[in-house]
């Protein structure tokens, strides 16, 4: 047994326990769905201090879930009597513009990561909302604008510090515990906690793109041209396809605002003279009703829908791999996606194509790179008195295009806490040897709380 009392004289950083003032504040994740008290947070302020929970939590037999950027849907920052250890602190990023690398600490955002690298005109592929953390993002494979040009998140990862279940501090990278870095790109937050993370960068300053809003009865045009077009689209271009109703932003004209549209949100990242002709057969497949299209820094663009997820909403999501898109699916997309219920919930549909299908199949540990796409429901709202309707809108949209999608699974940044089950196939191919590297590195599966690969027996 650790006492709490020999915890705090381990950590520099705020040890809080429930009674402390900011101990509210500090026990919630992004998705108030979840409302967890754990026994104690640990804010930690170095890698020290993450070894210090690590001990702590093993010898007294409590669940821990760490937390980077709190943006896991199912709460997995968090638990009820465990300990929760918060990284946020931890959230330096240092660019080495000479080797086009960056080192992050594993509590950064990739609104952190955005604006040390974006100073030295650089970028490695990212989400779409700032305030998630790169190293959950990362370690559950890592899609984003670029992603058709650079590579997943986990691609461009070329190293990590990550402290094991027995209070290790290990290096992994291609030379040194290669298992255990083969393993962090998709394997999730299963092995450990990961304080620190370095990428390769690429050239990404000033990018062309932004959302353009089409009528809802134009969607099955919309969809299709995107099908068609993204294939073999130029790798610099990244598109992605959702719902949006309109909020009250100012190229929306004031009469629409409220209103549903489906939206084609671009990103082009090569010479800024192409861009508009480099979405053209985009804006060409339906009337374009209104749109935020033009030259903008790429931390803008990856910025841009942070105030549709803020923090404190209801979340909800259900995922698929998509191996084609169909006319059936697209049908079945429409006829769900007019049901959109608030202006936070959406549906998104994420293009995995380009750089990403280079990377071998078993070269990561990202199980699906004979994907098309990612699709996701994600339910999104105030107020916990709709959660019955609008958890019911995200399951009956699931259930009509998940038939057409050609595969069992889904990305598992996406998933919810009732998608555990579907594990094996939401690692897909590589799953097995997971669960090897699992039993190496944490055969005691103390990193339960996360989309969890049972150790290997």
């Amino acid at each position: 047994m650790v006492t709490i009392a020999e915890l705090r004289e381990q950590v520099r950083g705020p040890v809080i326990e429930p009674g402390d003032d900011d101990y509210e504040e500090h026990r919630r994740v992004h998705n108030f769905m979840h409302d967890r008290r754990p026994a104690v947070v640990v804010r930690a302020a170095a890698t020290a201090d993450a070894v210090a929970a690590v001990n702590y939590a093993r010898a007294n037999a409590l669940d821990l879930a760490v937390r980077g950027g709190g943006h896991s849907v199912p709460g997995f920052g968090t638990c009820d009597d465990g300990v929760a250890l918060d990284l946020s602190l931890v959230n330096n990023v240092f660019v080495d513009p000479a080797k086009k690398t960056a080192r992050a600490g594993g509590g950064a955002t990739w609104g952190d990561f955005n604006h040390a690298a974006h100073a030295y005109g650089l970028a490695t592929t990212g989400g779409i909302i700032s305030t998630t953390g790169v190293s959950g993002l990362t370690l559950g494979g890592g899609i984003g604008y670029l992603t058709r040009g650079r590579g997943l998140s986990c691609d461009n990862l070329v190293g990590a510090e990550v402290v094991t279940a027995d209070g290790r501090i290990l290096t992994a990278n291609e030379h040194e515990n290669e298992d255990l870095f083969w393993a962090l790109r998709g394997g999730g937050g299963n092995f450990g906690v990961v304080t620190a993370l370095e990428f390769g960068l690429h050239n990404v300053d000033t990018i062309y793109g932004g959302p353009m809003f089409y009528e809802v009865e134009d969607a099955a045009a919309v969809m299709a041209c995107y099908r068609d077009f993204i294939e073999d689209a130029p790798e610099q271009l990244g598109a992605f396809f959702a719902w949006q109703i309109a909020p009250p932003l100012p190229f929306i004209p004031e009469d629409r605002h409220g209103d549903l549209f489906c939206a084609m949100v671009t990103c082009w990242t090569g010479p800024l003279e192409d861009g508009e002709q480099a979405i053209k057969p985009l804006r060409d497949a339906a009337e374009v009703r209104a749109e935020y299209v033009g030259p903008m820094p790429y931390p803008a663009l990856n910025s841009a829908f942070d105030d549709l997820v803020p923090r404190g909403l209801q979340h909800y999501w259900k995922a698929d791999y998509v191996r084609e898109l169909t006319d059936d699916a697209i049908a079945a997309h429409i006829e769900h996606g007019k049901r959109t219920p608030v202006v936070n919930s959406t549906m998104h549909l994420y293009p995995v194509n380009g750089a990403a299908h280079r990377v071998g199949p078993d070269e990561t540990a990202f199980g699906h790179r004979d994907a098309k796409y990612a699709a996701v429901v994600a339910g999104m709202w105030p107020d916990p008195a709709d959660n019955d309707a609008n958890i019911k809108w995200v399951r009956d949209y699931y259930a009509a295009i998940h038939p057409h999608s050609g595969t069992e699974g889904g990305y598992i940044n996406f998933m919810s806490e009732d998608d555990a089950a579907r594990a094996p196939e939401n690692f897909g191919r590589t799953y097995e040897r997971l669960r090897q590297v699992k039993a190496a590195y944490d055969p005691q599966n103390l990193f339960h709380l996360n989309q969890n690969i049972e150790p290997a027996s």
